[in-house]
């Protein structure tokens, strides 16, 4: 029973430093590690910052781009009817929006919801008003009736779009 003792006497400080020691070591590199993850974390926010700015950039001019009052300026031309406008309306919004998908990875998927909301609320839009106007009537009646329907909504798509993404665009900054 002396020998326990004796051999207690010696192990139990040397299990005590043993613990201490391994708590100690193991909380000092949980720090180190919590500090290298937040390091990453802040050079990918550097990186990562101006690229999804720049995706909100890019869909504010998509946007821009795809707003009925945009297109009919750009696009209606001497001599078409309203089959080749709504044609081409809808074949210029596609065509945007194709060239645009990418930029889904950089913004919130609510963001990306309401893009995609919008553009299909404008293709609605310009096939309603295509429904109500002769296919072969001048473009012109096609652009006007758009415009009205347009100016008679409190807000259009585009604009509230446009709205949401500047929202969101402030919790970045």
């Amino acid at each position: 029973m002396e020998s326990f003792f004796e051999i207690l006497k010696y192990t139990l400080p040397a299990i005590i430093v043993f613990i201490a020691t391994y708590f100690v070591t193991k909380s000092f590199f949980d720090n180190e590690s919590q500090k290298r993850r937040l390091d990453f974390r802040l050079n990918n926010q550097k990186l990562i910052t101006p690229v999804r700015l720049q995706a909100y950039e890019r869909l504010t001019l998509l946007l821009e781009r795809i707003s009925p009052e945009s297109l009919i300026m750009r696009t209606q031309a001497q001599g078409m009817n309203s089959k080749q406008l709504q044609s081409d309306l809808l074949s210029i919004i596609r065509a945007e929006f194709d060239h645009n998908l990418s930029q889904q990875i950089y913004v919130t998927p609510q963001a990306w919801e309401i893009i995609k909301s919008t553009r299909e609320n404008i293709v609605k839009l310009i096939n309603s008003c295509s429904d109500t106007v002769k296919a072969d009537a001048p473009a012109i009646e096609l652009s006007k009736r758009i415009l009205e329907v347009i100016m008679s909504n409190e807000k259009n798509p585009t604009s509230m779009a446009l709205d949401f993404l500047k929202a969101e665009i402030k919790q970045f900054i």
